[in-house]
């Protein structure tokens, strides 16, 4: 594996951002991200670049709207893997989809690990493994014999208006303990 093209940002110094220049970081970073890429696609569109994104998702190459979103609570708790590894998880996904057929082209398939790989000298990886507990949206916990569950508020009110639910594990049903605290 060769060494990674972006350089390796200082934990520390990102640590002790504050969220307006954490902001700023990830732009920056999108932008050398964006500088490299242009090297192999001179002609490649700089993405918007948006922190609206919800749920366990860390980033998302959107191309309907023309850009990069990313989790701006996963960002807080995660800066400099966030920084070494979702911005040019999404960036490659993002030159991809701009290459000549490359919007037919698998979104984690061979294309995007060979951009992963030669370009930004990455592992390709298709998941992250950030903690999603704050940033999840499914706060409604249900119990059944062998673990809880986590429910939307949507999954919640069907359940609530008589939907009976069982685990997939152990086939028991589903029973409602309540919602998440932040001590959970």
């Amino acid at each position: 594996m060769s060494i990674p093209a972006l350089p390796d940002p200082d934990p520390q110094w990102l640590a002790g951002l504050d969220a307006e220049a954490g902001q700023a970081a990830l732009r920056a970073r999108v932008e050398a991200a964006l500088a490299l890429c242009r090297e192999v696609h001179p002609a490649l569109p700089r993405p918007g670049v948006w922190l609206d994104l919800r749920g366990r998702s860390a980033g998302q190459a959107h191309f309907g709207r023309g850009g990069l979103r990313f989790n701006p609570l996963l960002f807080d708790e995660n800066r400099h893997a966030f920084l070494v590894e979702v911005v040019p998880h999404e960036m490659a996904h993002w030159l991809v989809h701009h290459l000549e057929d490359g919007a037919r082209a698998k979104p984690h398939g061979r294309e995007w690990r060979s951009v992963m790989q030669r370009l930004f000298g990455l592992t390709p990886s298709t998941t992250h493994r950030f903690d999603t507990g704050r940033a999840s949206p499914a706060p409604h916990r249900y119990r059944c014999g062998c673990r809880e569950h986590a429910f939307t508020p949507r999954r919640h009110a069907l359940a609530r208006a008589g939907r009976a639910y069982r685990c997939r594990d152990c086939a028991q049903p589903l029973v409602y303990r309540g919602l998440k605290t932040l001590e959970d």
